[in-house]
C-alpha cells in the first residue's frame, strides 16, 4: 500500500507556473498508474493527468492539454504536476492517486490517495 503526500501548492497569478509534487511512501509509485486529480468547489472531481509509468505518454484531460506536464522520478519515488499558463479555472484542490495495476486506461479505479494540495490562480 503507498501513503501519497502532496506540496508545492499557493497563490500564482493568471499566466503564472506552478509545480506541484507527490511523495509515495510504503511502496514505489512505479508499480502503480499515477494520476493527478482536481476537485474545485461546487465540482465533481476531474481527473487533469495521469501516467502508467515514467516512460511512458501522458494522458491529459482537454482542459489542461498544452499547458500541464505530468512526470514521474521513480528514484525520488514522487509524481509531479508543472502547471503553465494558469488560469482562473485552474483554482482547485489538486490531489494525486496511484492505481493499483499495470493498465492506466482511464480515471477510474484509483484506490489510494494523498490529501491534496491548494492552488490558486488570481
Amino acid at each position: 500500500q503507498v501513503q501519497l503526500v502532496e506540496s508545492g501548492g499557493g497563490s500564482v497569478q493568471a499566466g503564472g507556473s506552478l509545480r506541484l509534487s507527490c511523495v509515495g511512501s510504503g511502496s514505489n509509485i512505479g508499480n502503480y498508474c499515477m494520476g493527478w486529480f482536481r476537485q474545485a468547489p461546487g465540482k465533481e472531481r476531474e481527473g487533469v493527468a495521469r501516467l502508467k509509468t515514467a516512460r511512458s505518454t501522458p494522458v491529459y484531460a482537454d482542459s489542461v492539454k498544452g499547458r500541464f506536464i505530468i512526470t514521474q522520478d521513480n528514484a525520488r519515488n514522487t509524481l509531479y504536476l508543472q502547471i503553465r499558463n494558469a488560469t482562473s479555472e485552474d483554482t482547485a484542490m489538486y490531489l494525486c492517486a496511484a492505481r493499483p495495476s499495470v493498465f492506466c486506461p482511464d480515471f477510474e479505479r484509483f484506490d489510494y490517495w494523498g490529501q491534496g494540495t491548494q492552488v490558486t490562480v488570481s
